[in-house]
């Protein structure tokens, strides 16, 4: 009887010692799965937290468009195309920069040839049908993939800010306030001329920071 009773007792530490394990095991993962899900959560909320002034286009003639240039002011960003039923919205564009960038608008036209390749040809070409043909004055960037995983940082930014509300065609643009956050979008059908554009362009430019002088 002694002897079965150490049996016992030595079956009963044994599986004291099995569920102790088991528990620091247990707590170990839930230690290790809470710190990867706090990275990711924190590497998320850091995308997140960006503003659109954090990123730079490359200019279509060379050199960089830096958004950051531009901090504390509206951004007007609209990926074009020079082959596009849309393209003569550069003419609507054209006249909202000589409408507002004296009060502090940017407007930079972004090419792209992801929406029925028509945008296929170069610079030059680019140039040719944007600068030329519509005497567009404002800045453009060279061209760009603004959809997907290989998009621009900025549409990808944009994308996870606003994902209901990419670009679906070429046109699209996006409003940025002087917060440097997405303040409104509008599709390819609505034209630059609209009211809505100009209204939400008045908005933004009301809120914008005044530039220092001196």
């Amino acid at each position: 009887m002694r002897l079965l009773g150490y049996a016992c007792a030595d079956e009963s530490q044994m599986g004291l010692a099995m569920i102790n394990r088991r528990t620091v095991m247990m707590a170990a993962l839930t230690t290790i799965a809470g710190a990867a899900s706090g990275r990711i959560a924190h590497a998320q909320g850091g995308m997140s937290r960006m503003t659109a002034y954090a990123f730079s286009f490359g200019g279509l003639a060379g050199g960089d468009i830096r958004l950051s240039e531009y901090t504390g002011r509206p951004l007007l960003i609209v990926n074009t195309a020079s082959l596009c039923g849309f393209t003569p919205q550069y003419a609507g564009l054209q006249e909202l920069w000589t409408e507002f960038s004296g009060r502090g608008l940017m407007i930079v036209g972004v090419p792209s040839n992801d929406f029925g390749g028509q945008e296929p040809g170069g610079a030059t070409e680019i140039a040719k049908t944007a600068q030329q043909h519509y005497g567009v004055t404002f800045p453009i960037a060279a061209k760009a993939v603004v959809k997907g995983p290989g998009a621009h940082p900025f549409y990808r930014w944009a994308a996870e800010a606003r994902p209901k509300d990419v670009p679906r065609w070429n046109f699209h643009k996006y409003l940025i306030g002087p917060d440097g956050y997405i303040a409104d979008v509008f599709p390819e059908s609505v034209e630059p001329s609209d009211t809505r554009v100009k209204t939400a362009i008045a908005r933004a430019l009301t809120q914008s920071v005044p530039e220092r002088s001196g």
